[in-house]
């Protein structure tokens, strides 16, 4: 009998692109596949805003690789944070050691873009990982307490929210409700009239890529819940209590949250020839890495140029998922050579209960019906039946009571009473 020889597959970054590689070739003859991440758990990156703001537990959205990948024969995964890749070896080096590869998957998504401003980077807040959705959960919710101590802290008044692109606007629309109908129950000594939310964004719109109804209508819904909308303006500076505007004017708040942009999570190791502006890998489309045959790179992390798309594909998940189903067929198939071809299927963003907008193929959509569609598509995302039933269910009790049971300030302490 002849040996079965197996093609190892190691794949970096557990987010929509890499998860969705390893669930195609789960169990697949003639392929090893490991994959690595510096965290234990892939994370549902769109509900993090809620996470944020205490209207889902982290759980909800969070799913262990070790558990998703139980009945998989052919996949092993290595919790390590990556340092460098030795092309010439075909090695990962790693944290926890080497790994050998005979094909190896780039798919480090992309975290927050501070486009150099360090004083920003420094002391705002961001949102691209489960335990920075948390720390944000904390920290509002200790402001909200702190209010009730210092009544005339204008700083723990004033929430900003810089980016008007999906997250910015979510982030913005769910703080407003929060004020508008959970504040005042919780705190009802507390003049919530006070508290203002600011949103800041550099375009003429928020959600500005959007068709024109879409992105004025979400203008009007931020407006309508009582957020400053603040267009065609820059943040210069924040140092932690104050924000300079391009525009010369100041905001004093403690709560600032920088939702602005993104870029690739680089990995060292490949030639400088490679790297496109935002920290993106040029890939050809096979997603192969220019001028390495056996390395590819998916979703946030890669540069694809097509007639449609001159300037790079979205960074959203869409894309991500539809290249890793798209590399999958390749690898599994040599021959055929699949070109990735990006079927855009619309955009959409939530403000609020029954404030949403959805740009899709046929129209653009806005109201309670863009919102139906928003929730349903995000629920269908989600990768077990119980955390759908879970969010489903805390979906359902928020729309009944216009509460949430959640609002927990989990920190640890030194010692106990």
């Amino acid at each position: 009998m002849g040996t079965v020889t197996h093609k190892k597959i190691v794949i970096i970054g557990g987010g929509f692109a890499g998860l969705q590689l390893c669930r195609k070739l789960r169990n697949k003859k003639g392929f090893h596949v490991l994959l690595i991440d510096r965290e234990n758990h892939h994370m549902f990156q769109p509900l993090f805003y809620q996470v944020a703001t205490a209207r889902l537990e982290p759980s909800s959205i969070s799913f262990p690789f070790r558990k998703i990948f139980q009945k998989a024969k052919n996949i092993d995964f290595f919790l390590a944070n990556v340092e460098r890749i030795q092309s010439q070896e075909n090695k990962v080096i790693t944290d926890q050691g080497e790994v050998e590869y005979d094909e190896l998957v780039i798919a480090t998504g992309a975290y927050t873009n501070y486009f150099g401003n360090e004083s920003v980077q420094e002391h705002s807040l961001s949102m691209k990982t489960t335990h920075e959705a948390i720390f944000i959960r904390n920290h509002m919710l200790m402001n909200f307490e702190r209010m009730m101590e210092k009544k005339d802290k204008v700083g723990s008044k004033n929430i900003v929210v810089v980016g008007g692109g999906p997250t910015g606007v979510e982030l913005a629309g769910s703080f407003a409700e929060m004020k508008n109908v959970i504040l005042p129950k919780d705190y009802p000594r507390l003049d919530t009239k006070d508290i203002k939310i600011y949103m800041i964004e550099g375009a003429e719109y928020p959600l500005n890529v959007m068709s024109h109804k879409a992105k004025t209508t979400a203008k009007k819904y931020l407006e309508n819940l009582g957020v400053e909308v603040i267009v065609k303006t820059y943040v210069n500076n924040y140092d932690g209590h104050t924000v300079e505007l391009s525009t010369g004017d100041k905001i004093i708040s403690d709560n600032v949250i920088w939702a602005a942009g993104v870029k690739g999570n680089y990995v060292p190791g490949l030639t400088d020839e490679v790297e496109q502006k935002g920290n993106r890998y040029n890939v050809n489309r096979q997603n192969k890495i220019d001028g390495y045959d056996n390395i590819y790179a998916l979703g946030d992390v890669a540069y694809m140029e097509t007639e449609k798309f001159p300037k790079g594909h979205p960074q959203v998940a869409n894309v991500a998922i539809n290249q890793a189903n798209t590399l999958a067929k390749n690898l599994r198939n040599p021959e055929k050579n699949i070109e990735f071809v990006y079927k855009d299927l619309g955009s959409m963003a939530t403000v609020g209960k029954h404030k949403a907008v959805v740009d899709a193929p046929f129209g653009s959509i806005t109201g309670f019906f863009a919102w139906f569609i928003w929730m349903f598509l995000h629920l269908m995302l989600i990768l077990s039946v119980r955390n759908k039933l879970i969010i489903f269910i805390n979906w359902a009790w928020s729309y009944l009571t216009r509460d949430t049971s959640l609002r927990l300030i989990l920190q640890a302490r030194k010692k106990s009473w």
